[in-house]
């Protein structure tokens, strides 16, 4: 594929997205600037990237904090997301170069964020993971460990946590995401209104459910097959 139709097909694909969001935000009653489309370009070329954003996608999400490295280097001026799970031997590096957390999914890499912002004088935006659907296979907080949880975060100087993650467990029906994230906007309001704290994103919503994520109020949603699926 040359340069031209690869431009062409993602350009395609990112108005397709978009509307689809729009059509969700409208079912809703909700205005679609309140959802941010983050590609996730784990799947694809540093090249793939760039013309994403260069289409006007500047929220852009990794897994890996490698691959992240990379496409930083590659891709500049946009946000980063990293999504995918954190070490802490990987913080000093990764930090820098993103604009948001989603995946903070342990008391362990919560604590080592909080002791790397206050070192560096600033805090890190970031997103408690929470495994609403309970499959062993998925990372993040359980749902009875949110309220323990709720009640250390305002003491924290090094991260400001701006919200909550989760992934439904994969379905054909998109449908059967619904109760998960529905989960997760309930928690978010309960740990809202016992900490004070404004946590007004909920990073939810993937290529197979990313509508019903936004009818149960998403504020990020994260797609990677639907844009990318084909391209490398």
């Amino acid at each position: 594929m040359d340069d031209s139709e690869l431009r062409s097909v993602l350009a395609e694909r990112v108005a397709s997205v978009r509307a689809r969001i729009a059509a969700a935000c409208a079912r809703a009653n909700r205005a679609p600037a309140s959802v941010t489309l983050v590609a996730v370009t784990k799947t694809v070329s540093p090249k793939v990237a760039a013309v994403v954003a260069e289409l006007g996608v500047r929220d852009l999400g990794e897994s890996r904090p490698q691959e992240l490295w990379k496409k930083t280097e590659a891709v500049p001026n946009v946000n980063w997301h990293l999504i995918g799970h954190l070490q802490r031997n990987k913080i000093d590096r990764t930090i820098p170069l993103v604009a948001l957390v989603h995946s903070v999914d342990s008391d362990r890499v919560l604590e080592a964020l909080d002791a790397f912002g206050r070192k560096r004088g600033s805090a890190i935006p970031v997103l408690i993971e929470v495994n609403c659907s309970g499959e062993e296979s998925k990372g993040g907080f359980a749902l009875d460990a949110l309220i323990p949880l709720g009640d250390k975060l305002p003491a924290l100087a090094g991260v400001t946590v701006r919200g909550l993650m989760t992934m439904a467990a994969y379905s054909d029906d998109p449908q059967l995401a619904r109760p998960a994230f529905a989960t997760l906007r309930e928690m978010r309001n309960a740990l809202q209104m016992r900490t004070g704290l404004a946590l007004t994103e909920l990073s939810m919503g993937m290529s197979n459910d990313f509508e019903v994520a936004i009818e149960e109020g998403a504020t990020l949603v994260r797609i990677g097959t639907t844009l990318f699926e084909g391209l490398s």
